[in-house]
């Protein structure tokens, strides 16, 4: 990062705080396979800077946005975004910077979860397209779930499989799983609930006084269950967190099938980014979700 970088985005945290802070010192830090990250430091006052190209300014924007309904929701605490835009040739997000463990108050987690879901629209989707990973994630706001998540979730990223010559018998079978969709969800009608979108361990940690954070949203109003079992396809969450999450807001009996079909959205994604076993643990996962309906 070059020092015309700095500076814009040194003044654009002056005018977010309406004042300069002092002898600010950036320190590179690890940022994920996407985006490179650094601790800036002023004074008393610390925040998390994210850096990426200028062509992806909406990623920030649409991910500063995410977290902006987060924190208005009854759920746990998120990074508050500052600032964002273009400093020379980047594109740039600030955010409060939090000291984050890995252990803290799991119950807290579940309780919060379950108020983040809490929060429901009209429709599902978002009022703007966002991504997931590096991946575009479309939001056209509609009322009807099933459709919703066959077209903008599922065949979506099929047809990136397709692009990406990810194998014939995968588009085939998700095509006729596609087609079948409804059949998950007799008797079972999603509310539209705030989402966090990307909801895997790597996400969540605990602040210094041991409550729940949660960070890189991918947000959007869905059905509560995908963010559980989005939780559940990396590892798992604490027990006390699904255990404090289904006694403030009990998951439907129909969850655990329900569960490889949105652990599918995010297997079909992490096929298209990387390849390899993930493309057959998708096949995999529709063969099983065939074999339901």
């Amino acid at each position: 990062m070059d020092n015309a970088c700095r500076t814009d985005i040194e003044q654009g945290i002056a005018n977010a705080l309406g004042s300069t802070p002092v002898a600010l010192q950036w320190t590179p830090i690890g940022g994920g396979d996407i985006n490179a990250a650094y601790r800036l430091e002023g004074g008393a006052a610390a925040w998390f800077v994210k850096l990426n190209r200028v062509d992806r300014l909406a990623m920030f924007e649409a991910e500063a946005e995410g977290l902006q309904a987060m924190a208005a929701a009854d759920g746990p605490r998120v990074p508050s975004p500052l600032t964002w835009g273009v400093a020379g040739e980047r594109s740039y997000l600030v955010m409060e910077w939090i000291e984050l463990q890995s252990r803290g108050d799991a119950a807290a987690l579940g309780a919060q979860l379950a108020g983040l879901h809490g929060t429901t629209a009209e429709r599902h989707g978002w009022h703007r397209d966002n991504t997931i990973g590096a991946t575009d994630q479309l939001n056209p706001p509609d009322h009807d779930w099933v459709r919703f998540y066959r077209d903008q979730r599922l065949r979506f990223q099929l047809a990136l499989a397709r692009r990406n010559g990810l194998g014939d018998r995968l588009q085939s079978r998700g095509e006729a799983l596609a087609d079948r969709m409804a059949g998950f969800f007799e008797g079972y009608t999603p509310v539209p609930s705030l989402l966090h979108g990307d909801l895997w361990g790597g996400n969540v940690a605990f602040d210094g006084r041991g409550q729940p954070v949660l960070y890189d949203p991918a947000v959007y109003f869905g059905d509560r269950e995908s963010d559980i079992a989005m939780s559940e396809l990396f590892g798992r969450l604490p027990t006390a967190a699904y255990d404090a999450y289904n006694a403030a807001y009990p998951l439907d009996a129909g969850y655990p099938v329900r569960r490889d079909l949105y652990q599918l959205y995010h297997v079909l994604n992490h096929a298209n980014l990387f390849g390899g076993p993930y493309a057959r643990e998708a096949e995999s996962l529709i063969d099983r979700l065939l074999a339901q309906v």
